[in-house]
């Protein structure tokens, strides 16, 4: 601070080449200059130095001090802020027209002694001169305001708080991948929720405590996080629909063509040995229907096929089939036998176009046709628990096909649910990513 001061001027040669004086400010008159928005406890913060007196009555204080000013800050971008702090400096006492303030220079104070901060980078101290008028007083009002803009270093924070989050969210999306049956599906998504909530503490622990706005990088935590909370979510359903069964779900036509049929078609899903195209699909949904109204009209087998063959005397006659069910092959015997026992078994025709059984003429023709009735009897018993154990174990057979049919179908439901998941969530990180990354007014600060 430099004024001129008429009453303290002289003559050189009149006091012996006497060029300056340091005089102590309080046996002089000094401007009452102080700062307006300070923050500190003694209000001025300044060491009292002497005051270097010129001959010419140019008074010259610098007093050193350290200056507390009021500020406000905002986190919106935050760790990719800029922070404008501003120091007003003016006289308590006198108007504008006593005491009149101006800048040395418009850029501002001195950068040149400044020493550079791990933190925060020094953009700028512009200065302005203002000049008040208040409604109470003609006169002036003059002030001086320094703006510190100062920038927050990022390198600190990118590599500690930003690429950690992004490669744990990475880590989330990656958890679709893994098989259902591995068993640390739903265990590895947990952990990262955990390893996020960590995170997150030590983002509200360096930023300030303020409700006036969110910063930047709690936002892109909580929509992490949010997405993370949404995958634990997912793997619970992935492994629900992956354990389902037939005998605790049954699937219904929506989901079974939603699941089973266009979103495979959509995400390029496809089975092994089976190719799912929009054709396949609608031929699939054609037949489906046309079965369902077959089954409403037909109460009996559309045919039977059935070869008779002729046996040799005391074998039990038997046919071959061609048809691939083994629960229509015994169905088939089954009738067959029954149409045997049948009362035809004294027949004695010798070209066995009637009957079943080759009866030889001569003598104890009845005892043989006793006998042979008697055989027919005990073949009878034996082939019906035959068959009943025959349709026991198709049956079961059966079931156990169509059980693993639905199971089969409810795990590749699941696969699909699996792989939906994967590409949504990878791109709500990326672009959630890319979007605070963008929205940033700088990324690294060195």
């Amino acid at each position: 601070m430099e004024w001129k001061d008429v009453n303290l001027q002289w003559n050189e040669t009149d006091y012996g080449g006497v060029k300056d004086l340091r005089i102590p400010p309080y046996k002089i008159w000094k401007p009452d200059v102080l700062m307006y928005n300070s923050a500190d406890e003694g209000f001025d913060g300044t060491y009292q130095t002497k005051v270097v007196v010129s001959s010419n009555g140019n008074c010259l204080y610098i007093p050193p001090g350290i200056f507390k000013s009021t500020c406000k800050i905002d986190i919106t971008w935050f760790p990719f802020d800029d922070q404008r702090c501003k120091m007003k400096f003016g006289s308590w006492t006198y108007s504008g027209w006593q005491l009149d303030l101006q800048l040395q220079s418009e850029d501002g104070g001195d950068l040149s002694d400044f020493i550079k901060n791990g933190e925060w980078d020094l953009i700028g101290c512009p200065g302005k001169r203002n000049a008040i008028y208040y409604k109470c007083c003609p006169e002036p009002y003059v002030d001086v305001t320094f703006e510190i803009v100062i920038r927050r270093r990022t390198l600190y924070y990118f590599c500690n708080l930003i690429l950690p989050c992004v490669l744990i969210a990475s880590m989330a999306v990656l958890g679709f991948t893994l098989p259902p049956d591995c068993g640390e599906k739903l265990s590895l998504e947990i952990t990262i929720l955990l390893s996020l909530t960590l995170f997150l503490n030590m983002v509200s622990a360096t930023t300030p405590a303020t409700s006036e706005s969110v910063p930047l990088i709690g936002t892109y935590f909580n929509c992490i996080m949010f997405m993370v909370a949404s995958s634990v979510v997912s793997t619970v359903l992935i492994l629900n629909y992956h354990h389902r069964s037939a005998e605790t779900h049954e699937m219904s036509p929506l989901v079974k063509s939603l699941f089973l049929q266009w979103l495979p078609w959509v995400l390029r899903l496809h089975r092994p040995g089976e190719k799912i195209t929009r054709k396949t699909i609608m031929m699939s949904n054609k037949m489906r229907e046309l079965e369902l109204k077959v089954r409403q009209e037909l109460t009996a087998p559309l045919f039977t096929i059935r070869l008779s063959l002729e046996l040799p005397f005391g074998q039990c006659p038997l046919e071959e089939r061609s048809s691939k069910s083994l629960l229509a092959n015994v169905l088939d015997i089954d009738d067959d036998f029954r149409a045997h026992t049948l009362p035809h078994t004294h027949t004695t025709n010798t070209n066995n176009t009637a009957g079943y059984i080759r009866v030889p003429h001569g003598g104890h023709s009845v005892d043989d046709s006793h006998l042979v009735h008697t055989c027919m009897s005990s073949c009878t018993r034996e082939l019906n628990l035959i068959l009943k154990e025959i349709r026991v174990i198709t049956d079961k057979m059966r079931k156990d096909d169509e059980d693993g049919e639905v199971a089969n179908d409810w795990k590749f439901a699941a696969m699909v649910v699996d792989r939906l998941c994967l590409i949504i969530f990878t791109f709500f990180t990326i672009t959630a990513t890319v979007a605070v990354l963008l929205s940033a007014p700088h990324i690294i600060v060195p």
